[in-house]
């Protein structure tokens, strides 16, 4: 009994030390402004309801949200409904309300049978809420969680939303949250002619702004049809910078369902305008890229398959492909560099046998071509003939230094 009391003793004694060596070593690394921040909890916009339950009552409201409007752990309209908050809308984006819906499809108007509130779409007919239902509100919420990249459609959800608001002469209130990719500025900038439903505005591929700073340039550079303006009124996080590190509490859609590919997505979507399939079909997707064509190249294979609710027809259904496992890619890299991992895309052009089915996207059934995602066609053109990476970035400025210039005047965070 004494030996297995000392073992036990001893056993403690080890672990307690190995506890306060790695809390040793992490204020060694940290400095003192990392230490603070991470002392100091981070509060969304709606987390604050102290700065707006006031201001809401009496008011009709719409509300523009999905799976990631929360209040702590409650849907954001389920919390405002129980603390007698009138809401007459609700609006929803891309994938839904509730958030289940594939990348891409369209969405019906229904009534949310929790709340018994009509659940309008704006990723079906609708762009924006209509002049009808607009009336019969006196305040628009928006809560909707970014991943800081162009072509992720809930920041064009956010523009279409402001037009609305700008016609009819309603206010905006921006309940904001952190942007993951905050830290990352980098891309090539929109080219107009390119303008689409993966690109919206002129803004790089990672344009590091919250929805709330996002607002303030799209109203402030004129973006709005006819140079109308949004009044605004945005709920800032508490004790949130650019180089925060935030994990996501829900995921944002169905295929960025880890914290690993909400990262890697500035850095990989625009293979849907290639041959390469970023694993939609999986239960991986934005974290692996391949195609039946690099067998011999690669070693890491996966095959896509039809997946309710997440991709029911992805390129390569049934076919092995052959890629980069890139789940466990460690991003301390690119956070240091503030770049785009351009890498990865001249090396699978380089590898990939049949040149010229590269980026055709008539053999790809994804959502978009390449200069659309790019935002220009020099990039393509400059893939196909083998410039360097810093060639390449240089033919990004000098926009790319001038939006960063242009960006600091809308900045409501370090």
């Amino acid at each position: 009994m004494l030996n297995k009391l000392t073992i036990n003793l001893g056993l403690g004694l080890l672990l307690l030390l190995q506890v306060q060596c790695v809390g040793a070593s992490r204020q060694q690394n940290e400095s003192p402004d990392q230490s603070d921040n991470v002392a100091k909890e981070l509060k969304t916009g709606a987390d604050q309801t102290q700065a707006y339950l006031s201001y809401l009552k009496g008011k009709r409201v719409g509300v523009v949200v999905n799976q990631t409007s929360i209040i702590g752990a409650t849907a954001l309209v389920d919390r405002l409904v129980a603390l007698g908050v009138n809401i007459k809308y609700i609006f929803g984006p891309e994938h839904g309300f509730r958030g289940t819906a594939s990348n891409g499809d369209k969405v019906s108007d229904s009534v949310d049978p929790k709340t018994g509130i009509p659940a309008i779409s704006l990723y079906g007919k609708l762009k924006k809420p209509t002049k009808e239902q607009m009336a019969s509100i006196d305040l628009m919420i928006f809560d909707i969680q970014d991943v800081g990249a162009r072509f992720y459609t809930y920041i064009n959800t956010l523009g279409h939303v402001m037009e609305a608001c700008a016609e009819n002469q309603k206010e905006l209130l921006i309940f904001d949250r952190p942007n993951p990719n905050g830290f990352l500025v980098d891309g090539p900038i929109l080219e107009d002619h390119l303008h689409s439903g993966i690109g919206m505005y002129k803004i790089p591929i990672s344009h590091g702004l919250t929805m709330g700073e996002l607002a303030q340039m799209i109203n402030g550079e004129g973006w709005l049809p006819n140079r109308l303006q949004c009044k605004l009124k945005i709920i800032k996080v508490e004790n949130y910078t650019h180089e925060s590190a935030y994990e996501l509490p829900i995921l944002p859609s169905p295929n960025l369902n880890t914290q690993q590919s909400v990262m890697l997505y500035p850095h990989i979507c625009w293979f849907e305008g290639t041959i390469i399939s970023q694993g939609r079909g999986t239960y991986m997707p934005f974290t692996i890229l391949g195609a039946p064509l690099l067998k011999g190249k690669y070693d890491f294979a996966f095959t896509p398959v039809s997946i309710k609710g997440m991709s029911e027809s992805p390129l390569h259904m049934n076919e092995l492909c052959y890629g980069l496992d890139l789940r466990n890619f460690d991003m301390t890299e690119i956070r240091k560099s503030g770049k785009i991992h351009l890498g990865w895309l001249m090396e699978m052009y380089r590898n990939y046998p049949v040149k010229d089915k590269f980026f055709d996207k008539s053999q790809s059934r994804q959502m978009g071509d390449f200069d659309k995602l790019a935002g220009t066609e020099n990039l393509r053109k400059q893939v196909i003939a083998g410039l360097s990476e810093a060639e390449i970035r240089q033919s990004w400025e000098p926009g790319l230094s001038q939006y960063k210039a242009l960006r600091k005047k809308y900045l409501l965070y370090p």
